[in-house]
């Protein structure tokens, strides 16, 4: 048996980069002051603990940062570190609104030949994981991906329940506390099984036996049903077996078992990929008649609530894959039969016709898939396109999705790049969802970041979250882009993202998609003098 090569290590950090990433990967706040405490550096979370930049406290009183009731302590720790070297952890509480507990840590470093100083680094409190907190579906799509991926044998099947009418605490624990396999729940009332990597094909017939008892028991209406969707790739790339699980775990999260029949996975992904080929001519015919049309949605900056740009969205004909696909159903689709490219370049000329009807400063971002970037011959295409369009193109943004992988990097960044040439800026789409996301952000340059909505949704819900949505900002800002967040629906979440150093937002607080405003009509100027009216 052939054992796959191992991975590459990546790149030694160099010794300013490991000390830098050690010092956060414990603590949000990282300060350097003076032996009587006045604030020489400072980095870190500041905006979203204390509302303002890191560069901002400089030359400011350490302890102002602690809350009033515990500076005593703070100041007679500080003033016992020259003796003792250093600060060990201590709890105190910061100078926010909320006076968040923190961890405290010093050092009292003194060099040779230099004046002493103190570092300082402050961190939240620990607290223990939640191992009752069950997969998302979003995280076992990315495990099956992985094994998909992986060179060797076939990585078994994936189980697929679906249980109608009401689910109690009991059948919900059963359900996603399976052992032996990584267990999510899909949708409301769908879920999905997968093996551990060296177990057997997920026992679906014993679940649906018990469950079916549980209802059974408790008096509780509605049935159970469950399948084995076999993930063996026989025939197919990597690539092609990854974008047909996609395609069929879409499915079965929209229109269940059923659905799955009627897009062909009753012989798994490869029988899929066998009986999809033949729609390929289809859905080409639909790209190449545009049957579909785009909406517009306003992004919106925080600060001064001014239109930034439009976001062109996908609306395909009602009922082209049937009457409860939507529009990512069809871009999942064009990726299994490999037209993204046909559909990435039939969307970007929609825009450009639409961008003609554009004033002022305003541009329109359509999406590109990573597939596409990746591909010399979708370049030559865009930018012949562009060079058709000279005005227009001069209005658009282009935004990276990670619906796909992309594996050929340096060709993806070549084109970016050449876009950035042209003027069009560049925005990495939902930072933050997958997988390469960060590694995508350090390889290509991108002028806005826009933070995936499950974060945003999350910040309003704890100061975990809410932390994680501030290092993503302050992350993007360092690379010198500014940063988009979705999902804005109500005032208090567009607050809240102001406050985190976000620029600009996207939701429907600011406007549903739809289609482009007509622009407001020039009035002509006229003499002065009397002017009749209706009043």
């Amino acid at each position: 048996m052939q054992h796959p090569l191992p991975r590459p290590l990546p790149r030694p950090l160099g010794e300013r980069e490991r000390f830098v990433a050690f010092a956060f990967a414990g603590a949000d706040l990282l300060i350097e002051a003076n032996v009587v405490g006045e604030i020489a550096f400072a980095a870190g979370a500041f905006r979203l603990r204390f509302g303002a930049a890191p560069e901002s406290f400089t030359g400011q009183d350490v302890a102002g940062l602690i809350a009033a009731p515990d500076r005593g302590s703070f100041a007679a720790a500080l003033a016992l570190m020259p003796e003792r070297g250093r600060l060990s952890p201590t709890v105190l509480r910061l100078a926010n609104p909320e006076q968040t507990p923190f961890v405290v840590s010093g050092l009292h470093l003194a060099l040779p030949g230099e004046p002493a100083r103190l570092c300082l680094s402050l961190g939240p409190v620990p607290v223990p994981l939640d191992a009752a907190a069950p997969p998302t579906g979003a995280a076992l799509l990315r495990e099956a991906e992985a094994r998909l991926r992986r060179p060797g044998p076939a990585p078994g099947a994936l189980g697929l329940i679906e249980v109608t009418g009401s689910l109690t605490a009991e059948m919900r624990a059963a359900l996603t506390g399976q052992p032996g396999a990584m267990a999510a729940e899909l949708a409301p009332g769908r879920y999905g099984l997968l093996p551990h990597a060296d177990g057997h094909a997920p026992d679906i017939a014993g679940v649906t036996e018990r469950l079916e008892a549980m209802l059974t028991r408790q008096g509780q209406g509605g049935s159970v049903s469950g399948r084995v969707l076999s993930l063996a790739a026989e025939g197919l790339s990597p690539v092609q077996a990854v974008r047909a699980l996609r395609h069929g775990l879409a499915t079965f999260t929209r229109a269940g078992a059923d659905g799955l029949r009627e897009e062909g996975f009753g012989d798994g992904l490869s029988g899929f990929v066998r009986e999809i080929t033949q729609r390929g001519a289809a859905l080409r015919r639909a790209i190449a008649q545009r049957r579909f049309h785009l909406e517009y949605q306003p992004i919106i900056g925080l600060a001064d609530r001014a239109l930034h740009h439009y976001e062109a969205l996908l609306r395909p004909e009602r009922g082209l894959l049937g009457q409860a696909a939507g529009p990512q159903d069809f871009v999942t689709l064009a990726e299994t039969v490999g037209l993204t490219e046909e559909l990435d370049l039939a969307v970007a000329e929609t825009a450009l016709q639409a961008a003609t009807g554009l004033w002022g400063t305003q541009r329109i971002a359509v999406n590109v898939s990573g597939l596409s970037l990746q591909s010399t011959g979708f370049r030559a295409a865009f930018f012949a396109l562009l060079d058709a369009h000279p005005h227009a193109g001069r209005r658009l943004m282009v935004e990276l999705t990670e619906s796909a992988e992309i594996e050929d990097e340096p060709t993806a960044a070549a084109m970016l790049e050449a876009l950035r040439g042209r003027g069009i800026p560049v925005c990495l789409d939902d930072f933050g969802a997958g997988a390469a996301a960060f590694r995508y952000l350090k390889a290509f340059g991108v002028d806005y970041v826009k933070v995936d909505g499950s974060f945003v949704e999350a910040a309003m819900r704890g100061e975990r979250d809410r932390s994680f949505v501030a290092a993503m900002v302050d992350l993007s800002v360092a690379v010198g882009a500014r940063v988009v967040a979705e999902r804005i629906e109500t005032e208090d979440t567009a607050m809240m993202m102001l406050g985190l150093g976000v620029h600009l937002g996207q939701g429907w607080h600011f406007g549903r998609p739809g289609p482009l405003p007509k622009p407001a009509p020039v009035v002509a100027a006229r003499r002065g003098g009397p002017q009749e009216s209706w009043s």
